[in-house]
């Protein structure tokens, strides 16, 4: 034997080392590791770490082979490897039905497992014994499974096995939003099994899925199908999700050493070096030790205070783990690794030393890396006192095999043996190094000829669809379509990609297919999907937001190119827009928004683009590969015709239809309106007294018409709101009071009415038989306005705003499904049919109704309860002036005889007969006045009903409602297009998505008014339970029910862009936006509120966003009008108009001038203070300050709601559960500026806390104490300097001035008796509400001094 070289003797003391340490113990038939000598189950993770030692030392063996047998040594290493990598893979494709059955329910009940049998590779525990659900452990699998495959070794041998690798990618696609028990499989950390999202495992996904992505899994020798494709906006989430966390690991662990997997090797998942420098900074900071680090604060295992006997741990024991919780020298590996990578030597040598004094020597003098030290029993004591200062005992095992393997690699890379390089085969770890900058290429293409010239008009030359052949031009969904061919696989029963979602950048590769290229147009100008679609200015603003987004998240070869169709919808009475064309010029001249950009033709970026082979597509399962799978083939061809043709909108009016002379004019005008619900006159944000919040919940008490067989005329149908068809209730007591004038309501006359509302509705209920009978013949039903009579006004008028209240009148009473056409008797059949409580009256309503028809009088109109009439009888028919009654009662004005419907008539203030035929014209004048309510009897024979007919076919109210949608759309009425989109029901496509985006950042939502109606959202939800949610939150107003599905998208697509605006905001109260947003119109337009909602309401999408986006960032905002009564909204700093002629007020001079500027500065802390408190923002690191507070006192109460000091014993000061239930407390207050001032008051009470001014501040806190207090200060020194405020709270009192303070009406309308102009002072200075909040404190609390000396050491 050759003498061997120094290197060679050193590595064959290592091969000695792992083949006694690790390899000994691998099981020789599946080649799995037992967890140790009794324990015979396999966990994945570890399993994966322990043979990272092996393939290191295999690398370093091939690399100074000079000998055969160190060739042979290096073989049997890689075979050792490459057994493992199978065994594992055995084990899961074992469990290929729960990875095809997880895709859907993402269970954790149908997880694969975390651990297998390491003598069969079986299961060891049922599906809910164990907290299987880990990502990270399958992902970790995927990423060295794909650095050992780009290393040289062959682990997948067959295409069946490709497959279920490409299935295990779906697997972990959606870590970004799905809760796992982590990499300590303990999920919460007071180990009560809930799992929670956690970084270490999202930043293990993204590795894998990056490391998978194009990979040839039979490595050089494979062939199109052996790649794996990932969707590059996957890795991109999971990304973005991990860098909105970091350094947090999950809500219940506000830091975690395992997170050092992630920011170094083996993951290398950051790519923001000051992010890995600012977790690792965090970690060592805060977690390590003298004898390795923690794995997180207050970490109760193996401690000596630990209960062994049960699993999980009580709430307030956590408290006790706090610092002696047990250290491992398994992160001291992971440190040498990280440094190792970044090439710091003399960190390495550090924690090589530390580690050298920690680790145990065996009896043959190999040092071995224990699991952990523990503080021993009897120094528990010493080691509260003093952190750090006890000497520690090894518990665990011993060696840890996890921590031995890693401790060899770095041992290897110390030595030299290895390169970094080789242990990075795909070069992850230079994710972090700075990239070149991205050019976003543009190809903009015309739908056809026509389009192409007009565009040459202005200087843009594009091509038209047919022109760019041979390419191919398809929607976004053809692609996502194409997707869920991938990773099928009959044998095994995998069915593919599930998500239907193909993000931009995905959209952004050219690809091939055969010899058939394709370009995708993204998914956001699939104009399918819904009405801000059809706004050209947001999906511009849109498309320069991806163009942005590429620029940073854009990591594949190639440049990303992005293709846009331009087609006739686009075209504003038949120009293209301006807002287009000024694009197109910036994207002509090569910047836009400071992304480099070029704007050409396809051909021209065939050879710079990303290309793609769609490889997967060919039936390979079937033995031809080179064929196209018969299902995408007909796909395809019948797609190729379909996807850019236009659908024809459908025509509202018939033109051939000459209108008939001299028609009644019925009014229904201001039907849409009166659904609406969102507040602002009231100067107390949500807070309306008692009415609207008890009126919007009366839907559940009062029982919806279809079975309120009695549907006669007490409850007026105007009255009633919107879907009143199958869906919601006639309730809506004061909404009209409410809306038309709110100052002269008082509180108390509007609750008496909701009560003898209800005492009403339950009169109704229990004599439903008696009052059928006895109104069936005698009274005509005021629902009954001629449907006939509607339809031809709807044929009549050009306006949409009439169409659309027309169609609301007919949804309220007739219903979505109501046949426009058949009037007759069938019809009527079928329209009863729906379940009614008295079916033997209707039934001889039926035949009194044939009767009549055969008697040549005029039948009922369709819609159930038709009016009952012969053509001798004179009947009356009432008429009620909404402007004087409260709506829901829909009787008299006399609120006593609400309850006795029979009484109405008698009542009512104006009632008219009106006769037959020969009265209508006469009576029409009368009629016209009353533009509310209407009702009229039928009089026109069956013969004349033509309904509305489009080419021969019968058109329901759903087919109108559609139609009149469409023109909305395209004559830009956004208010109606809101409000029809909400009555069909359309959804937000992407809303799911975009909730889980605000969610998966820390944000929690919520939908609904405050405070009675508010719903949180904390997880997230399918499509169809999120649209039930916002539907019961808002009742039946469908245009704010909308208006909310669109600013959770708004509110997705800013976190996403611009994520600096959420800071310091835990939850997002959607309700509470809404009704800011109002309140700021009506502040800038100087209007009443109920104006600032309809404004709101008809806000273009654009104009929306940049309002929501101007509400988020503060910035002060002016509103111009702009053509056809749209509003835009333009930031103030542009100085080209003053604020007064921009809202359009025209110049006031002299005097006035000078009281506008002057306003103009009052009124400004309170908008600062209702902003911030609508949008639930505070001042930094308060949640944690919070804490210190509630630890010096038993609990502080707010508004009813106590935060114990017990809080502190189950919660870490920086934990984000902690923060949650503070915000819970918080948002129980319903006025947004009041809850600023709250939390002003916590903020001085924590510098009495940080000042240490006191050992303790006492029993439970009552925070609004503090504020009146410091309001009532406020009112004294006001009173002795004259201030503002003796206008109104300071006034002297007097007898008149008490009654008005026991009513609970504050003269300047400040919210919750706190005066107006405390909320508009400033913070600072001596009449600052911080002055004010630290007397009252030094006031109200018993523990601070009155008298005496006092350090003053607050600056």
């Amino acid at each position: 034997m050759r003498s061997r070289s120094n290197s060679g003797v050193r590595l064959d003391y290592y091969q000695r080392i792992v083949h006694r340490l690790i390899l000994a113990h691998q099981e020789p038939v599946t080649g799995l590791f037992p967890a140790s000598n009794v324990n015979s189950h396999a966990w994945i993770r570890d399993n994966v770490y322990c043979i990272l030692a092996v393939w290191g030392l295999s690398m370093a063996y091939k690399k100074i082979a000079d000998q055969d047998e160190d060739r042979a040594k290096c073989y049997e290493l890689e075979q050792s490897c490459v057994k493992l990598m199978r065994g594992l893979l055995m084990a899961m494709m074992n469990q290929k039905d729960k990875v095809e059955k997880f895709k859907m329910t993402q269970s954790p009940y149908d997880s694969l497992h975390a651990k297998y049998s390491s003598k069969n590779g079986l299961p060891v525990v049922a599906d809910n014994e164990w907290g299987h659900l880990q990502i990270d452990a399958v992902s970790l699998y995927l990423l060295i499974l794909a650095q050992m495959t780009a290393s040289g070794l062959q682990i997948v041998f067959s295409l069946d096995e490709v497959s279920f690798i490409q299935n295990l990618v779906f697997y972990i696609e959606s870590a970004y939003s799905i809760p796992d028990y982590g990499i300590w499989e303990r999920g919460d950390k007071t180990n009560h099994g809930e799992p929670e999202l956690n970084a270490s495992s999202i930043g293990m996904a993204k590795a894998a899925l990056e490391a998978m992505n194009e990979l040839d899994l039979f490595g050089a020798r494979g062939g199109p199908a052996s790649v794996i494709h990932v969707l590059a906006d996957e890795a991109h989430k999971c990304q973005a999700v991990l860098q909105s966390m970091l350094p947090r690991e999950s809500n219940s662990k506000e830091l975690d050493s395992g997170l050092l997997c992630v920011i170094g090797f083996p993951a290398f998942a950051v790519d923001d070096a000051q992010l890995i420098h600012n977790t690792k900074d965090a970690i060592l900071s805060r977690l390590q030790g003298k004898y390795g680090c923690k794995r997180f604060l207050r970490d109760g295992y193996r401690t000596p205070k630990e209960d062994p006997s049960r699993l999980y741990y009580e709430r307030w024991e956590l408290r006790m783990f706090e610092n002696i919780e047990c250290e491992w020298p398994l992160f001291y590996c992971y440190l040498i690794l990280f440094h190792a990578f970044q090439s710091d030597k003399r960190a390495v040598e550090e924690y090589a030393s530390r580690l050298e004094k920690i680790m145990v020597r065996s009896e043959d003098g190999i040092l071995l890396v224990p699991e952990s030290y523990a503080v021993p029993q009897d120094l528990v004591g010493f080691e509260y006192q003093k952190p750090g200062s006890q000497v520690r005992e090894v518990v665990g095992r011993c060696p840890f095999l996890w921590g031995q393997s890693l401790f060899i690699l770095g041992r290897l890379l110390q030595e030299g043996f290895l390169a970094v390089g080789e242990l990075d085969p795909l070069n992850r770890r230079l994710g972090a190094q700075k990239k070149p900058d991205v050019v976003v290429q543009v190809v903009i293409i015309a739908e056809d000829n026509e389009i192409r010239d007009k565009l040459a008009e202005h200087d843009l030359h594009v091509q038209t669809i047919a022109e760019v052949a041979p390419i191919e031009v398809q929607p976004a969904r053809v692609l996502s379509h194409l997707y869920t061919y991938l990773g099928r696989n009959r044998k095994l029963g995998l069915s593919g990609r599930k998500s239907r979602d193909v993000g931009i950048l995905s959209t952004s590769k050219l690809y091939s297919l055969k010899d058939r290229i394709f370009a995708f147009t993204p998914q956001f100008a699939d104009l399918s999907r819904f009405y801000i679609a059809s706004d050209n200015e947001l999906m511009i603003d849109i498309l320069k937001g991806e163009i942005n987004f590429l620029k940073s998240a854009w990591d594949l070869l190639g440049r990303p190119l992005v293709t846009l169709v331009l087609k006739r919808i686009h075209l504003d009475q038949d120009k293209i827009p301006l807002a287009m064309i000024q694009t197109m010029r910036k994207l002509k001249s090569g910047y836009i928004n400071g992304t480099r950009v070029m704007l050409g033709s396809l051909k021209d970026f065939l050879n710079t683009s990303a290309i793609t082979d769609l490889s997967f597509l060919g039936s390979t399962e079937d033995g031809y590969p080179d064929r196209l799978h018969p299902d995408v083939q007909t796909y395809l061809d019948e797609h190729l015709l379909r996807s850019f043709s236009n659908r024809s909108t459908m025509n509202l009016r018939g033109g051939q239809l000459r209108p008939r002379t001299l028609r009644r004019r019925m009014s229904c005008k201001g039907a849409i309106k009166k659904t609406r619900s969102i507040n602002v006159d009231s100067d107390n944000l949500g807070m309306e007294g008692p009415s609207p919040l008890t009126e919007r919940r009366l839907s559940s008490i009062v029982p919806p018409p279809w079975l309120q067989a009695n549907k006669q005329s007490h409850v007026s149908v105007f009255a009633t709101t919107p879907e009143e068809g199958p869906t919601s209730s006639p309730l809506s007591l004061g909404n009209e009071l409410i809306r038309e004038n709110i100052y002269p309501v008082d509180p108390h006359h509007s609750r008496s009415a909701i009560d003898r509302r209800s005492e009403f509705v339950r009169q109704q209920e229990i004599t439903v038989p008696k009052i059928l009978i006895q109104r069936h013949r005698a009274e005509t039903n005021f629902a009954d306005t001629e449907v006939e009579e509607l339809i031809a006004m709807l044929r009549e008028t050009e306006n949409l705003e009439e169409q659309g209240d027309i169609l609301q009148y007919l949804v309220d009473t007739q219903g979505l499904d109501f046949n426009t056409a058949g009037l007759g008797f069938k019809n009527k059949s079928e329209e009863n049919a729906t379940p009614n409580a008295n079916n033997a009256e209707l039934e001889q309503a039926f035949v009194d109704d044939v009767v009549l028809e055969l008697a040549g009088g005029g039948g009922g109109a369709g819609g159930g309860d038709g009016a009952k009439k012969s053509p001798t009888i004179v009947l009356p028919t009432v008429i009620i002036d909404a402007a004087t009654i409260p709506a829901g009662t829909g009787t008299g004005t006399d609120p006593d005889n609400a309850a006795h419907p029979s009484s109405a008539t008698a009542n009512s203030n104006n009632s008219h007969c009106i006769g037959n035929t020969s009265n209508i014209s006469s009576s029409s004048s009368n009629i016209s006045n009353h533009n509310n309510m209407s009702p009229h009897e039928n009089n026109h024979d069956s013969s004349q009903s033509e309904g509305m007919l489009e080419e021969g076919r019968v058109v329901t109210v759903r087919d109108l409602l559609k139609g009149l949608y469409e023109k909305a759309c395209q004559q830009k009425l956004w208010g109606l297009v809101r409000h029809t989109a909400g009555m069909l029901g359309k959804r937000v496509e992407d809303l799911a998505k975009a909730v889980t985006d605000l969610l998966v950042r820390q944000k929690q939502v919520t939908v609904g008014m405050p405070p009675n109606n508010e719903h949180t959202i904390t997880a997230p939800l399918p499509e169809v339970e999120l649209r039930q949610l916002i539907h019961d939150a808002y009742g039946d107003d469908e245009s704010t029910a909308m208006l909310t599905q669109e600013l959770m998208v708004y509110l997705a697509m800013f976190i996403r862009t611009e994520p600096q605006l959420f800071h310091e905001m835990l939850r997002l109260r959607v309700g509470l936006i809404i009704q800011v947003m109002a309140k700021e119109l009506s502040r800038t337009l100087n209007c009443d509120g109920e104006a600032a909602s309809e404004h709101l309401l008809n806000l273009s999408p654009f104009e929306m966003k940049n309002l929501l986006y101007h509400i988020l960032s503060g910035k002060e905002f002016a509103v111009s009008s702009v053509a056809r009564g749209n509003l835009s909204i333009v930031s103030c700093k542009s100085s080209r108009v003053s604020k007064k002629s921009q809202i359009g007020l025209g110049d006031p001079e002299g005097e006035d001038a000078l009281i506008a500027t002057i306003d103009d500065r009052q009124g400004q802390w309170l908008r600062r203070r209702r902003l911030d408190g609508a949008l639930n923002r505070v001042p930094r690191d308060f949640y944690s300050r919070v804490w210190t507070v509630l630890e010096k006192c038993q609990g502080l109460a707010i508004e009813g709601r106590v935060l114990q000091q017990s809080l502190t014993q189950e919660m870490t000061p920086g934990e984000l559960k902690f923060a949650l239930e503070v915000e819970t407390a918080l948002n129980q207050i319903p006025q947004p500026e009041y809850r600023q001032l709250v939390v002003e008051a916590l903020m001085v009470l924590t510098l009495v806390t940080e000042h240490n001014m006191v050992p303790s501040l006492g029993g439970v806190i009552y925070v609004e104490h503090l504020v009146h207090k410091a309001n009532q200060l406020f009112l004294e020194d006001q009173r002795k300097v004259q201030g503002d405020a003796t206008l109104c709270c300071a006034k002297i009192k007097d007898g008149k001035e008490q009654q008005q303070a026991a009513s609970g009406m504050l003269l300047c309308g400040g919210a919750a008796y706190i005066c107006q102009h405390l909320y508009d002072s400033a913070p600072s200075g001596s009449y600052g509400t911080m002055t004010y909040m630290s007397r009252a404190v030094a006031l109200v609390l018993d523990c601070v001094p009155k008298h005496g000396e006092m350090e003053c050491a607050i600056s």
